[in-house]
């Protein structure tokens, strides 16, 4: 009688809560179960530490999968299980070297890291010549002269922009085409500028276009001050570099998204999914990118639980895989889910960095983007300020256009995600506990008042 009774006191404030159905109220007991109890920083620090990178077909993407799936579990998911995909399997094949070959910087090394999916030189290497391009533009008015040469795309982001994905969305088409643009003109090998405006010398890795009629020739990433240090040695003389790359590609292998479920108590055949990708580039620990958005989403769900909320339509949690070289895992998610007939209603993402959140992004009609912008108020008093017309991340992105549902994307503060994006500074020790937490916090708030009010 006394367990009962002591049971009914320490329930009391969560039924209270519910019974009120006051939003202010119920997101308030959300923000005290995450700053609190929070276990996103716990959890990252063992996927970064323990696990670390995570690219798509290694060994750190079967023990993510698996302590994922773990994690899932104990964090209280109704159901769980791994949704099998086909991956690509790039590897990088040891370490790359750039040096210059002639004149009185002769043996400089520069520092690169082949671009992802990219094709490497052959134990040999390559000796060729270094043209500078400037743009698209300046390769067309160059074509003549890239035959043989190595292509060195000096396109610096634009610090004109306060929201820095805009300054690389502007700039990664460089990294993207710009080794198959060259490539159409005889190039034996570019180098890109890296995407980023940070002021260290890390070579930031991506993807590079693939595809069996894309032509393909060596790539490689290089760190910022040795891209101004090339820059000022080819306007006083000519320069000719010894390139070498070990970059493969190994046959498509068996990866897994990680998927866990709160059932819906009055919709359950309606779905809300929450998410963010599991693999990482090979550089790092993929700590921002996006290990962050990883245990945000694992950490909605065990506080939903926490607090005793019990959803009106299912709540799917998951930890994609393959965004990085081929979103292999959101495309097979909505292809599953169609082959099902199952019936989404709203997507959301994290995968902008464990930074101050500051708002959301939100694809949906200009009624849908009213409504949601009607909670900012609820969502002001931890951080969250604008809801602004955009869309979700890449992953949600095929369940959103296979259902032409509404996707929604966190957006932190961005004036340092690109300092680490896909470089070896992608590390647990650049995230910080709280900003991390106030992102999920506001996440999983959004989900709450999507999940009780609807679109």
């Amino acid at each position: 009688m006394k367990k009962l009774f002591f049971c009914l006191l320490t329930c009391l404030p969560v039924l209270t809560i519910f019974a009120q159905g006051d939003d202010s109220v119920i997101i308030k007991a959300i923000a005290n179960e995450i700053l609190v109890n929070g276990k996103a920083y716990d959890n990252l620090r063992y996927l970064t530490k323990q696990i670390g990178a995570r690219l798509s077909g290694s060994s750190g993407m079967v023990k993510a999968e698996q302590w994922g799936l773990n994690t899932m579990k104990q964090s209280g998911a109704d159901k769980s299980w791994l949704q099998e995909c086909m991956v690509p399997h790039w590897v990088r094949g040891g370490k790359e070297e750039l040096k210059v070959t002639n004149g009185a910087e002769k043996n400089h090394q520069l520092a690169v890291a082949a671009l992802g999916n990219s094709t490497g030189t052959g134990p040999k290497g390559i000796t060729a010549s270094v043209i500078e391009i400037k743009s698209f533009e300046d390769l067309e008015k160059n074509k003549d002269n890239v035959k043989g040469k190595i292509v060195f795309y000096n396109y610096k982001f634009n610090p004109r922009f306060i929201k820095t994905f805009e300054s690389y969305g502007e700039a990664v088409m460089y990294r993207y085409m710009g080794p198959a643009a060259a490539a159409k003109y005889g190039a034996v090998g570019v180098i890109v500028r890296s995407m980023t405006h940070s002021m260290d010398n890390y070579p930031h890795t991506g993807s590079t276009a693939s595809g069996d009629t894309i032509p393909k020739i060596p790539s490689m990433a290089i760190g910022l001050r040795d891209a101004d240090w090339l820059d000022d040695q080819l306007q006083k003389t000519p320069v000719n570099v010894f390139y070498k790359t070990n970059a493969h590609f190994l046959p498509d292998t068996i990866g897994h998204s990680v998927i866990g479920e709160l059932t819906g108590s009055e919709s359950p055949d309606e779905i809300i999914t929450v998410g963010g990708h599991l693999d990482s580039w090979d550089l790092a620990e993929g700590a921002h990118d996006d290990g962050a958005g990883v245990v945000q989403t694992m950490e909605i769900l065990r506080t939903l639980k926490a607090i005793g909320y019990k959803p009106k339509h299912t709540i799917r949690f998951v930890l994609f895989a393959n965004e990085e070289n081929g979103l292999r895992g959101g495309a097979k998610y909505a292809e599953e889910a169609k082959a099902k007939n199952e019936k989404h209603i709203f997507a959301l993402e994290s995968d902008a960095g464990g930074f101050t959140p500051r708002g959301f992004s939100f694809g949906g009609s200009p009624e849908q983007l009213k409504k949601v912008q009607s909670w900012i108020p609820l969502l002001q008093p931890y951080g969250v300020y604008e809801i602004e017309k955009g869309g979700g991340g890449a992953d949600v992105g095929p369940v959103s256009q296979a259902f032409g549902i509404p996707a929604a994307e966190l957006i932190p503060d961005t004036q340092r995600y690109f300092d680490y994006h896909h470089a070896r500074s992608d590390v647990f020790e650049n995230v910080n506990k709280r900003e991390l937490e106030l992102g999920a916090l506001n996440m999983a708030a959004f989900i709450y008042l999507v999940d009780k009010y609807g679109l």
